[in-house]
């Protein structure tokens, strides 16, 4: 029998394959027998750092005799494998195309009181150590018949896999399908699932691009609204979503005043609020994970700083319309909120109006000689480079990794610059000194003021748009300093 470890503290090991986490649980035992909580969403996912997946089939395997050995199969679901009875040697291979792990290998013993969490397209093998050995393994996606055909196998006396079986192969049991599959060298790698980015054309949508083309991300796909209307809910039988893991959108209306307008207001509430609700009920009913692009603007502005859990208060139509998408998002059991504020990327944006400004303040034959700017919203700039760093280190993507490994726990973190929250004056009176040393021509005013000849509806701006950093920073990421950031965007607007 097992020699069961009782009363372990719950812990993780990392294996050195990405992903592949073993879990040390605690199983409380006496003369009667033992008792132990299999799989603790809380203490696992949210406590831990476990993937937060939806677990939708549950599944026992059941060895009758000793050395009864199975595998080396990849699949594409993630699982969670523990077992009941018994014992099992396990073995697993990186079978995904494009890690740095592939063809890696790792093994250990898995007992009562000793779990793993296998990623999608990790090979996986278990040799019964008992007689009557069973364990039981959590899936994130329903088994057919017809997904078997996607399989990746290796052959279990691949020499190069170099397997030290505790049981000999030649004395183990085995299935005719399982002795003959292929060597590592003719192994088919499983493709990773695909990322889906709708919005791609807006700032951030270009930045996450750019990062990921620069990073040689695999399997992301773009897309904007004249390819998918997100809105439209006969544009999602168009999509294949079997083929999608994650979709970050980044699409949003963002034209605060003109929401303000009766035409303005359908269009917001398509975009903001309609869409990511539907793009929500899609992803959780597939067991796909959804990024979504968040904005100060849900809140009223009355607390200086403004922390995840600040109760939604939102004081216009655009600011409504993303909380309303929200309150949709966080419905997907797999969800991030990314809250940013003052975004700054490659589009029209504030910092380039105000260089343009500031160039025609600095050339004397154009009449301009100040430029007035608001003094009284303060808040922080929200560079899309950074914002798509902060992304996809949720999604669990590190630096010199083509795959995630453990990603952030899901819910809502704020991503903004770093450094003090100034006010948009204050902004405008750096760009033009950075850009021409002319800051001197940047009169404050307050918003009142500077609306007061408006001929069209205004929306209400948050007085305060600071947003706290501390979870994003405690979940390992930290952003630079948005007047860092300030100084070296103008510098390439200027090159």
């Amino acid at each position: 029998m097992a020699d069961i470890a009782y009363e372990k503290e719950l812990g993780l090991t990392e294996t050195g394959i990405p992903g592949l986490v073993v879990v040390d649980l605690a199983v409380h035992g006496d003369n009667r027998g033992w008792f132990k909580e299999n799989w603790q969403r809380a203490k696992m996912a949210l406590g831990l750092g476990l993937p937060d997946r939806r677990w939708v089939q549950n599944n026992i395997s059941f060895n009758t005799q000793r050395g009864a050995t199975r595998g080396i199969h990849a699949e594409p679901w993630d699982k969670f494998i523990s077992v009941a009875t018994g014992s099992v040697f396990g073995a697993w291979v990186d079978l995904r195309a494009g890690s740095p792990a592939y063809g890696r290998v790792f093994t250990c013993t898995l007992d009562p009181s000793r779990a793993i969490y296998v990623p999608r397209g990790v090979g996986n093998s278990y040799q019964a150590l008992e007689d009557g050995t069973a364990y039981t393994y959590l899936v994130d996606a329903h088994w057919s018949a017809e997904l078997k055909g996607t399989y990746t196998f290796v052959n279990l006396a691949d020499p190069e896999l170099a397997i030290d079986w505790p049981i000999p192969l030649a004395e183990a049991e085995l299935s005719d399908a399982d002795r003959a599959h292929p060597l590592l060298r003719d192994v088919r790698p499983m493709e990773p699932r695909r990322t889906l980015v709708t919005g791609a054309n807006g700032q951030l949508g270009r930045a996450v691009r750019a990062l990921a083309e620069e990073r040689g991300l695999m399997a992301f796909d773009y897309c904007d609204i004249d390819t998918f209307d997100m809105s439209d809910p006969a544009a999602y039988g168009t999509v294949d979503w079997d083929l999608y893991g994650t979709v970050i959108n980044c699409g949003a209306y963002t034209a605060v005043d003109a929401a303000e307008t009766p035409e303005g207001r359908v269009t917001c509430w398509k975009a903001n609020a309609t869409g990511p609700a539907l793009l929500a009920r899609t992803c959780a009913e597939r067991g796909i994970s959804l990024v979504h692009v968040s904005s100060d603007y849900v809140f009223d502005g009355t607390r200086e700083l403004h922390t995840e859990d600040e109760p939604l208060s939102p004081l216009g139509v655009y600011g409504q319309s993303k909380a309303a998408g929200d309150l949709a998002v966080a419905g997907c059991p797999a969800h991030w909120i990314v809250r940013s504020s003052w975004v700054i990327g490659d589009g029209r944006n504030f910092v380039k109006t105000m260089c343009a400004l500031s160039d025609r303040v600095a050339d004397a034959g154009d009449a301009l000689l100040e430029v007035t700017v608001v003094d009284d919203q303060v808040g922080r700039l929200t560079f899309t480079r950074d914002m798509a760093e902060g992304i996809l280190w949720l999604l669990g993507y590190r630096e010199g990794s083509v795959l995630p490994a453990a990603s952030a726990p899901c819910g809502t973190y704020n991503l903004t610059g770093e450094g003090r929250a100034a006010s948009w004056a204050d902004i405008a009176r750096e760009v033009f000194e950075l850009a021409n040393g002319n800051g001197g021509a940047v009169r404050p005013v307050t918003t009142a003021e500077y609306y007061a000849k408006a001929t069209g509806p205004v929306s209400p701006r948050p007085e305060h748009s600071a947003l706290d950093l501390a979870k994003i920073e405690a979940a390992g990421f930290t952003p630079r300093d948005w007047e860092e950031e300030l100084c070296d965007y103008v510098r390439a607007l200027r090159a």
